[in-house]
């Protein structure tokens, strides 16, 4: 298979969990305590999956410099962005308990929520395509990972969105444009960075991870102790041995 439709092929397969994650928590009455849970479990998946596969990817092709200034620059970005979209009405994107802003609460906050989305997953897409530069395989375990964490990030915002009365084809909408725009990036992933130097590529890889990061610690893992409490640290370590096993297995 061609590398460039390869890389889309997987980054739609990653993106795809998040149209069965919006499924789930709009269909079906999902506690919050469980959206929690597994909120929890993804971010520990996230976590693992950036320290020992992206990072680690990272300071192979690029070393301490490439890899530590994309990584701060990364956080930095997605800081910058997030805090913009959060004055827009897309502060609690992923909330499930009735945080979310309605249109008619917020005008504009619908617009902010799709672009804080689409920035929340391209990043991870990115990554799938450029860890298929210079004839490599993809990455199962950041494959699996940006999967099993985009469950519960669909789950979530789908339960807020109704919450806030969205309608389903909102909804459904907004996380098919998502799907769509993750096979894309990780086809510009391995398109566009192939033909950068290593540097670049290590640099790019350490973007995500830092933009990755600094998601999880203002979305995901809020989200997940709001709710989930004190079990939230236990169900995170499994997310993070899961992962860990999977790159291991993986290498």
């Amino acid at each position: 298979m061609n590398k460039a439709l390869e890389a889309g092929f997987w980054g739609f397969v990653a993106g795809a969990a998040l149209l069965l994650g919006a499924a789930a928590g709009y269909l079906a009455p999902v506690p919050r305590r469980v959206v929690a849970g597994i909120m929890g479990f993804g971010g520990g998946v996230l976590i693992s999956a950036l320290a020992f596969d992206l990072m680690d990817e990272a300071y192979r092709r690029g070393g301490f410099d490439s890899t530590s200034i994309g990584f701060l620059g990364g956080a930095v970005i997605y800081t910058a962005v997030n805090w913009v979209l959060a004055h827009r009405g897309a502060k609690h994107r992923k909330r499930s308990g009735g945080q979310q802003p309605s249109e008619k609460d917020h005008p504009g906050s619908g617009t902010a929520i799709l672009v804080g989305a689409l920035l929340d997953g391209i990043p991870e897409s990115i990554v799938i395509g450029v860890s298929l530069i210079s004839g490599g395989s993809v990455s199962v375990a950041t494959v699996v990972a940006i999967f099993l964490s985009n469950i519960p990030e669909g789950l979530s915002a789908a339960i807020g969105m109704k919450g806030a009365g969205r309608s389903a084809r909102y909804i459904f909408g907004l996380h098919g444009v998502i799907v769509v725009v993750s096979a894309a990036a990780a086809v510009l992933g391995y398109s566009v960075f192939s033909k950068f130097s290593t540097e670049v590529i290590a640099a790019t890889t350490a973007v995500a991870a830092g933009g990755i990061l600094a998601m999880l610690s203002d979305t995901m893992m809020p989200e997940a102790f709001a709710e989930g409490h004190n079990m939230i640290g236990l169900v995170t370590v499994l997310g993070f041995l899961a992962a860990f096993v999977l790159t291991k297995i993986g290498h």
